[in-house]
């Protein structure tokens, strides 16, 4: 376990986790049986695990192995324990193990190899879990120096790709990614070029739209101009007029007075 970056060394010392290795030949099951409901009760832990249980099939027959299991099982359900099983799988159908104990369990997961451009390389799903939703995907996973570490899910035309396959996916996704990135960032460029364009040439038409602007507004002005004062001369004749009529009655009134 230190390999993989998990040292149980330190809780054995605690006393918070025991090891016990027996091998099936030690004795019968109902032996191993016995055996184990001691250590459970004298250490009283919160997990069991038990690995395997198909190597009970070295010393009795699938159907005694399957009773034993069931009321270690009961037996762990009544101490309120987690249970932790493994079983070693053949070839063939995935919903059964070697011990048929596959009904005992309220989740099953499945560790294999899949073998795909000349590699072998590991794998998990979940196969069931009871009373909770659960992933349906096939993950891959890698032992480092820190512990086991799950990979991203990547599919591709064979289906699931892991090993050597997934990296050269992931590099061909970054190298889309990157030409993607750097095509946009031509078009960007692209476009702000025109832009630039359009407004230089907009320029000189706006320069000469001013300029003719400015020309016509004061054409307006004076026109504008002209027109009050042509209105205020027509107002200073008309009033002029007015009075030279008037003046010419007044005359008119006073030289006939003297004929009557």
């Amino acid at each position: 376990m230190r390999s993989i970056g998990t040292d149980l060394e330190p809780w054995v010392r605690k006393g918070l986790l025991q090891f016990h290795a027996a091998r099936p030949t030690y004795g019968g099951i109902e032996q191993v049986l016995l055996l184990t409901h001691k250590r459970i009760t004298s250490f009283k832990p919160s997990v069991v695990v038990v690995d395997p249980v198909t190597n009970l099939l070295m010393v009795s027959t699938q159907n005694e192995v399957r009773s034993m299991l069931t009321r270690l099982v009961d037996f762990l359900k009544t101490q309120g324990i987690t249970r932790i099983f493994t079983s070693l799988t053949a070839a063939g159908s995935l919903e059964a193990s070697e011990a048929d104990v596959c009904s005992l369990m309220d989740t099953r997961l499945l560790l294999k190899n899949i073998e795909v451009g000349g590699e072998r390389n590991r794998a998990l799903y979940v196969l069931k879990s009871r009373g909770m939703e659960h992933s349906n995907q096939i993950r891959e996973f890698v032992l480092t120096d820190d512990g086991v570490r799950l990979l991203d899910v990547y599919l591709g035309a064979e289906g699931v790709l892991t090993g050597s396959a997934r990296v050269s996916q992931e590099i061909r996704e970054k190298a889309v990614v990157t030409f993607r990135r750097q095509e946009l960032e031509t078009r960007r460029r692209e476009l702000e070029r025109k832009r630039q364009i359009f407004e230089a040439r907009m320029v000189m038409p706006r320069a000469e739209f001013e300029a003719e602007e400015e020309i016509l507004q004061q054409t307006i002005s004076e026109s504008e101009l002209l027109g009050e004062e042509v209105v205020q001369d027509r107002g200073q004749m008309v009033l002029s007029r007015q009075a030279d009529s008037s003046s010419y009655k007044k005359e008119g009134r006073a030289k006939v007075a003297p004929t009557h």
